[in-house]
C-alpha cells in the first residue's frame, strides 16, 4: 500500500461514494452499479482503482464479484472512513449523494427480502421437502446434534425457524426455545409442528435476524440453520447473535459450503452461493467468536457444513452509522 496511490484513488467522486457505500456493507458490482446509476463497466473500472490501492476487496461468488473493504489495511480504511463521515458533516452536496445512495441501497435491500419472504410464503408447506433435494436431513440433524451435545443448551435462540424442524430437535435437550422467523406464515407453519410442546418451554417470535428483537446476553446456544445464505450480509446477523449470546455461548450455524449452483438464486432466492471455510472464519472473528473446526457433509449434491464457536467475552463490535442508514 503507497500513500500517493491512495490519495489518487480517492480523488474521484465516483470512488468516493463507492468507499462509503463498502463502509456499509459488501455489496456485488451489480448492486454499486444499480445505486451509483453507471454502468457496470464503468463502475468495475472504479472498483479497480480502489483495489489496487489497496482500499477494497474482491471475493467471487460464481458469477457475482462482491467487493467488501480491504481488511489488511484496516486503520488506513477506519481513516478513510473516519474522513468521508466528516465529509458528510461539512459538505452538503457530498452528504445529500450519499443520503441519495443509501436510499437506493435500502431499496434493493428491501426488494430482495421481499422476493424471500414471497419464496418463503408460497413454499412454506413444503419447505422441509425442499430442504430434503439438499442434503440428507438426518444426518445433519444427528451431526449438528453431535457438535453440541459437549455443554447443556440452556436457553436456545433458533433464528429463521421456518417450519420449526430445530426447535423441535431440540426442545427436550434445553431449558426453553425462542424460534423465531420474519415470515408470518412461516410461524404459522411452525406453530403447527410445534403445538404439542409445553408452551412453557416454546415461544415463536416474529423478527429480523439483523435486528433481534430481545436484550444482550439473553440466550445460551444460538442456531441458523440453512439461513445465512438468504442475507445480503452476514455480518449483521451474526453481530446480533453474539449480542444476544452470553459470554461463554455457543452458536451453530448449518449452510452449504461454498458452490456454483447459480441457478439457486433464481429458483431459491438464495443471495449467497454457500461460504467457504476462511469466509465464515471471518465472519466468526469479526463478530467476536471463536470458531472451531468445521464439519462436512458430503452426502448430497451441495457439501453442506456445519460451523461452531464460542462467544468470547468481549462485545462485539457495534453497527456503524453508515450501517443503520443503510438497513
Amino acid at each position: 500500500m503507497v500513500i500517493e496511490d491512495i490519495f489518487k484513488a480517492l480523488g474521484d467522486p465516483t470512488r468516493l461514494r463507492i468507499a462509503r457505500l463498502l463502509g456499509a456493507m459488501e455489496l456485488a458490482v451489480g448492486e454499486l452499479a444499480q445505486v451509483l446509476g453507471q454502468s457496470q463497466p464503468r463502475v468495475s473500472r472504479h472498483v479497480g482503482i480502489l483495489c489496487d490501492a489497496g482500499l477494497a476487496e474482491r471475493r467471487r461468488e460464481g458469477s457475482w464479484v462482491f467487493l467488501r473493504q480491504s481488511e489488511s489495511a484496516g486503520p488506513v480504511v477506519d481513516a478513510v472512513q473516519d474522513l468521508l463521515a466528516l465529509a458528510e458533516t461539512n459538505e452538503p452536496a457530498f452528504a445529500a449523494l450519499c443520503e441519495a445512495d443509501r436510499t437506493k441501497l435500502a431499496a434493493i435491500r428491501e426488494a430482495r427480502e421481499a422476493a424471500a419472504e414471497t419464496y418463503f410464503a408460497r413454499h412454506a408447506g413444503e419447505w422441509d421437502e425442499l430442504r430434503a433435494l439438499h442434503s440428507a436431513d438426518a444426518e445433519v440433524e444427528d451431526r449438528l446434534a453431535e457438535a453440541l451435545a459437549d455443554a447443556p443448551l440452556g436457553a436456545l435462540l433458533d433464528i429463521g425457524t421456518g417450519t420449526g424442524r430445530m426447535a423441535e430437535l431440540f426442545a427436550p435437550h434445553a431449558d426453553r426455545i425462542v424460534a423465531l422467523d420474519k415470515n408470518l406464515e412461516m410461524l404459522r407453519v411452525a406453530r403447527a409442528k410445534l403445538q404439542h410442546l409445553p408452551a412453557s418451554s416454546i415461544e415463536l417470535v416474529q423478527g429480523d435476524f439483523a435486528d433481534l428483537p430481545f436484550p444482550a446476553a439473553s440466550f445460551d446456544t444460538v442456531i441458523l440453520h440453512q439461513v445465512l445464505h438468504f442475507a445480503p450480509d452476514p455480518a449483521p446477523a451474526l453481530a446480533e447473535a453474539a449480542r444476544v449470546l452470553r459470554a461463554g455461548g455457543r452458536i451453530a450455524i448449518v449452510d452449504f459450503a461454498s458452490h456454483d449452483h447459480e441457478e439457486l438464486r433464481t429458483r431459491h432466492q438464495h443471495v449467497r452461493l454457500g461460504f467457504s471455510d476462511r469466509q465464515m472464519a471471518e465472519l466468526l472473528r469479526s463478530a467476536g467468536f471463536a470458531a472451531n473446526p468445521p464439519t462436512a457433509l458430503e452426502g448430497g449434491a451441495l457439501v453442506v457444513k456445519i460451523w461452531t464457536a464460542t462467544r468470547g467475552p468481549a462485545a462485539p463490535h457495534p453497527k456503524s452509522p453508515a450501517l443503520e442508514a443503510a438497513q
